[in-house]
C-alpha cells in the first residue's frame, strides 16, 4: 500500500485546538430550534394567506405561484455548479425566504403602515410610504437574516461571491413564492366577487405581472446583499471595518433598488415600463455577467493553484486542466456513470468539489489571508483528495484526454525531388 505524499509546507500556521461547544451550540439543538421556527412561520403564513383569500384562493396562489420556482432554483443551481454548495444550505435559505422572512414582513408591514395611517390620518399616503420605504426595509433586512446566518455557521462553504449570489437569490425566490401566493390568491377572489374569470381579468394580469415579467425581481434586490457578503468573505479576517461595512452597504443598495421597483406605479403611466425595461433587465443582465465572469476565475484559480499539490504528488499532472474545465468536468461524470456506477459519480462530484475548495483555501494564503485553521484544513482536504482518487482518476483522465486538442505532429521536411536527382555542376551547361 502506498503511503501519501507530504504536505506542502506553504504557508505554516498551526491550527489551535478546537474548544468544546457549549450546549447552545451543538448541532441537534440548533437544528431542532431551527426546523421548529420555520415549521411553526410556514403554519402561521398558511392561516394569514387562507384567512385573506379563503381557502380556494389559497390553493389556486398556491398552483399558480409554483411555476416560477423550478426555474429560479436551477438558474441557481447552474451558477453554482462549479463548486455547488450543499442541498440543506440552499434548502434553509428557501424555507426561510417562504416561511420566516415573509411572516416578519407581513407583520411589520402591516403594523407599521396601520401606525403611519392612525397617526396621518391618511390611508392612501400610509399606502405609498408603506410600499416604497417601509416594506424594503423590513423585506430586505429579513431575507439578509438567511444570508448571514449561512455566512456565520456555514462559513467554510460561504467563501466568494457565487455562494453569496446563490443564497441569497434562493432566500428570495422562497419569499417571492409565498408573496405570490398572496398576491395571486387575493386577484382570484377579486375576479370571483367581479365574476370576471376570462383572460383579462386581475388573475391573469397578476400573474403576467408577476410571474411572467418579473419572477427574478426579489432575487435581483437581494442578490446584492448576497455580493455584498460573498465580498465580505474574501476580505482578510484583519479588516474587520470592510468586513462589516460591505453587507451594510449591499443591503442599502438592495433597499434602495427595492424601493425604486415599488414605487416606479407612482412614476406615471408609463413609470414601471420605463423602471422595468430601462433600469432593471441592464442590471439584471450585469449581474448575470458578473456572476459568469466570477464562475469563470474560480475556475481559473484551480489551473492556477492546483500544480503545487501536482509537484507534491497529491494529484496527476491532468487533473488541473481537467478540474478547471466544466466540459471536462461534464465529459467524466459521463464516463463515471456508464462505466464506474453512479455511486463513483457521486464520489466524483464530491472529488471536485474537494479540489475547488483546496484552491480557494491556497489563494486564500497566498494572498495573505491565512485562515487559523488553514493546516488542519488543508489536510483533511488532501486526504479526502487522496482517499478518493481510485475511484475519480480514471473518469478526469478521460475528460482531459477527451477535451484537450491534439498536439500537432512533429513536420518531417521532405524534398521537392527524388534524392537521387541532382542539379549539374555549374558550369556544365553549354548553349
Amino acid at each position: 500500500m502506498s503511503t501519501s505524499p507530504p504536505y506542502p509546507p506553504y504557508p505554516h500556521h498551526p491550527a489551535p485546538p478546537p474548544p468544546r461547544p457549549r450546549w447552545w451550540r451543538r448541532p441537534v439543538v440548533r437544528y431542532t430550534a431551527l426546523i421548529t421556527l420555520l415549521a411553526v412561520s410556514g403554519v402561521v403564513i398558511l392561516a394569514l394567506v387562507r384567512e385573506q383569500t379563503g381557502t380556494r384562493g389559497l390553493l389556486v396562489g398556491l398552483g399558480l405561484a409554483i411555476f416560477p420556482v423550478p426555474l429560479l432554483l436551477t438558474a441557481f443551481r447552474w451558477l453554482d455548479r462549479s463548486d455547488p454548495a450543499p442541498w440543506r444550505n440552499m434548502l434553509f435559505a428557501f424555507a426561510w425566504g417562504a416561511c420566516a422572512a415573509t411572516l416578519i414582513a407581513i407583520v411589520a408591514n402591516t403594523f407599521t403602515t396601520q401606525w403611519i395611517a392612525n397617526t396621518t390620518a391618511d390611508p392612501d399616503g400610509a399606502d405609498t410610504l408603506g410600499a416604497t420605504l417601509i416594506a424594503p426595509i423590513v423585506e430586505e433586512s429579513a431575507k439578509a437574516a438567511a444570508v448571514l446566518l449561512v455566512f456565520l455557521f456555514r462559513r467554510r462553504q460561504f467563501t466568494g461571491l457565487v455562494d453569496g449570489v446563490v443564497i441569497a437569490g434562493t432566500t428570495a425566490a422562497g419569499f417571492a413564492f409565498t408573496e405570490n401566493i398572496l398576491y395571486l390568491g387575493s386577484a382570484y377572489g377579486d375576479d370571483q366577487l367581479s365574476g370576471d374569470g376570462g383572460i383579462a381579468s386581475v388573475t391573469a394580469a397578476t400573474f403576467f405581472v408577476r410571474v411572467i415579467m418579473s419572477p427574478f425581481a426579489h432575487p435581483l434586490f437581494t442578490v446584492f446583499t448576497g455580493i455584498a457578503f460573498g465580498l465580505a468573505a474574501r476580505t482578510p479576517d484583519r479588516k474587520r471595518a470592510r468586513r462589516v461595512l460591505l453587507p451594510l452597504g449591499g443591503l442599502l443598495l438592495a433597499m434602495g433598488m427595492h424601493s425604486l421597483w415599488n414605487g416606479s406605479g407612482h412614476f406615471g403611466p408609463l413609470g414601471f415600463f420605463v423602471v422595468y425595461g430601462v433600469f432593471m433587465v441592464p442590471v439584471f443582465g450585469l449581474l448575470i455577467w458578473l456572476v459568469v465572469w466570477t464562475r469563470q476565475r474560480e475556475l481559473r484559480q484551480l489551473r492556477e493553484e492546483l500544480p503545487a499539490y501536482v509537484a507534491a504528488g497529491w494529484l496527476s499532472p491532468y487533473e488541473p486542466f481537467a478540474l478547471s474545465s466544466m466540459r471536462a468536468r461534464r465529459i467524466a461524470r459521463d464516463y463515471a456513470v456508464h462505466y464506474l456506477g453512479k455511486p463513483a459519480a457521486k464520489t466524483l462530484a464530491e472529488y471536485e468539489s474537494t479540489a475547488t475548495a483546496l484552491a480557494q483555501l491556497r489563494r486564500q494564503g497566498r494572498l495573505g489571508n491565512v485562515p487559523a485553521d488553514f493546516v488542519t484544513r488543508e489536510q483533511h482536504l488532501l486526504t479526502t483528495l487522496w482517499t478518493h482518487r481510485a475511484t475519480t482518476r480514471p473518469a478526469l483522465d478521460h475528460g482531459a484526454r477527451a477535451t484537450t486538442p491534439p498536439a500537432p505532429a512533429p513536420y518531417t521536411w521532405h524534398p521537392p525531388f527524388p534524392p537521387a536527382y541532382a542539379y549539374p555542376p555549374y558550369g556544365g551547361y553549354r548553349a
